[in-house]
């Protein structure tokens, strides 16, 4: 693949993935060939901030979980209130590093 798309496409998504893996992201993309850039760039990556939003405003309901395809957990969360506050607390340092790590392996599903 070209690597200026390569370039591009990590300078404007790299703030949604997990730094130490933008190397291997790197690597991975310059291996693919350019029909499936498209099908990457087109996959909706989830913004940390946002999700870190929703965690603080209705995270108790566990929506920040659902947002993560993490319906289980989600739903443990809303029927615990999150964990009595206890389990919102928690996710509101833990979120935004998940969102990255669902980004990375929605990637790692495409970037085969």
């Amino acid at each position: 693949m070209d690597q200026n798309k390569v370039e591009m496409f990590i300078a404007s998504m790299s703030g949604r993935f997990p730094p130490a893996k933008l190397m291997m992201m790197r690597e991975q993309l310059a291996r693919l060939d350019d029909g499936k850039l498209p099908i990457i760039q087109s996959v909706e990556y989830k913004d940390p901030t946002t999700l870190l939003i929703v965690s603080i405003l209705i995270g108790s309901l566990g929506i920040d979980r659902f947002m993560l395809g993490e319906t289980g957990l989600g739903i443990a969360k809303l029927l615990t209130c999150g964990g009595l506050g206890i389990w919102t607390i928690v996710d509101w340092f833990l979120i935004q590093d998940m969102t990255r790590e669902f980004n990375f392996r929605r990637f790692a599903q495409l970037a085969v």
